[in-house]
């Protein structure tokens, strides 16, 4: 045999063996999970929230109150500070006319203060503007922009976009000074996906005719829901006598009686919560807009937007002990958000028993011998065959 086929020979059977050893410690199924994006899971490595109070003075608290009960919602949930953007006009908790100096309260029992502590507003007052919101999305800030005030965003990156206030069709009110339209806001999204700044988004709108707000999005992975219809009002849920005003919006207010019964192990979907929407209760036409989606909303979890990326622990065993879950503080919410109101009590809401709060595991399952030795059997035979040809050649 010619030297050079034998070099030949060394270099297809070196080539052969690697082929081998990336077959046996692959499973077929992972690399095709690899290259091929799922269509029931996100892909995405991080979370985000910008959550957008539009309103301000006294009269507007509960604005603000929404506002605050979804920061607390996506905390509670795992969204660190450094990955939500609060952009709040900051003029209730101590307004004069608030008897209970630095607090904002959602329900009427007043039992749990959402302002408490460690709440970061990140654009504040005056900053609460169209051009600060359109700019945070796109990621046109000025480079002295701290990163606090920055949504630093990326092709994986799942992000929950909140906005309440007083709107109208096709637009929505900042303070009482300037609005943002629908066009305005589709372009926004636009923007972002040719900057690849999102993987997926959920854009959640309260406001008066908010369906119409996401009537101009063109933009691929959104999906947007509101708490009304054209030429329909958002309505208050209930009022504090206490405090003299309404504390919070009756959309909000169920969707974040949905939300509270979820924690980060949970594997309630989109459709599970749109699912509750119910006039009879919002006293409004809820809509959903999923025609930009690519995932069925039943395969998207809660979680995905109003959560946090977690680390998977992989284990042998396909029982958890309980006592894990019962010794994770953060796994269990033990202020409630709301309590029993009077007025509310006749208005029954929807069944949530779908919401199961549970922990799994992934069980590491030992490889397909057969298709290991298979793997093998076809592997000696291509060295057999491609030394008889190069044995073969060398002759001539």
């Amino acid at each position: 045999m010619r030297p050079t086929s034998i070099l030949k020979y060394l270099a297809a059977s070196v080539c052969i063996a690697t082929t081998l050893a990336i077959s046996v410690t692959t499973n077929k199924d992972d690399v095709e999970g690899f290259f091929a994006k799922s269509k029931s899971k996100s892909g995405h490595t991080n979370n985000w929230a910008v959550l957008v109070c539009t309103s301000r003075f006294w009269f507007n608290y509960r604005h603000i109150a929404n506002t605050l009960s979804m920061y607390r919602t996506v905390k509670r949930l795992g969204i660190p500070d450094s990955n939500i953007i609060m952009m709040l006009a900051d003029d209730v908790a101590c307004n004069s006319r608030n008897i209970f100096p630095a607090t904002v309260y959602n329900n009427r029992g007043r039992p749990l203060d959402l302002y408490g502590e460690n709440v970061e507003v990140d654009y504040r007052g005056y900053e609460v503007t169209v051009e600060n919101f359109i700019r945070l999305l796109t990621g046109r800030v000025s480079k002295e922009t701290p990163r606090s005030k920055r949504l630093m965003t990326d092709d994986q990156s799942n992000i929950l976009i909140f906005m309440t206030g007083h709107g109208g069709e096709e637009f929505l009110k900042f303070q009482d000074a300037e609005e943002i339209s629908a066009h305005d806001l589709g372009d926004a999204f636009q923007q972002m996906y040719e900057k690849k700044r999102y993987n997926e988004i959920l854009f959640m709108i309260d406001t008066c005719q908010a369906n119409t707000m996401y009537t101009k999005i063109h933009s691929p992975n959104i999906v947007a829901t509101g708490s009304s219809k054209l030429n329909e009002s958002s309505y208050s849920h209930h009022d504090d006598p206490d405090i003299g005003v309404a504390v919070i919006d009756r959309f909000t207010y169920y969707v974040l009686e949905v939300l509270e019964k979820v924690n980060m192990q949970s594997k309630a979907t989109l459709k599970d919560l749109f699912d509750t929407y119910d006039y009879n209760l919002l006293q409004s036409t809820p809509g959903v807009r999923s025609d930009l989606f690519y995932r069925p909303l039943d395969e998207v979890l809660l979680t995905d937007f109003f959560g946090n990326v977690q680390n998977v622990e992989l284990t042998e065993s396909k029982e958890i002990n309980s006592s894990l879950t019962e010794a994770d503080p953060a796994l269990i919410d033990s202020e409630p958000m709301f309590i029993e109101d009077p007025q509310a009590a006749s208005s029954p809401t929807q069944s949530a028993s779908w919401i199961q709060e549970q922990s799994h595991t992934f069980e590491i399952g030992n490889p397909d011998q057969s298709q290991t030795w298979r793997y093998v059997a076809f592997a000696v035979l291509s060295v057999a065959m491609g030394g008889a040809l190069i044995a073969g050649s060398s002759l001539v």
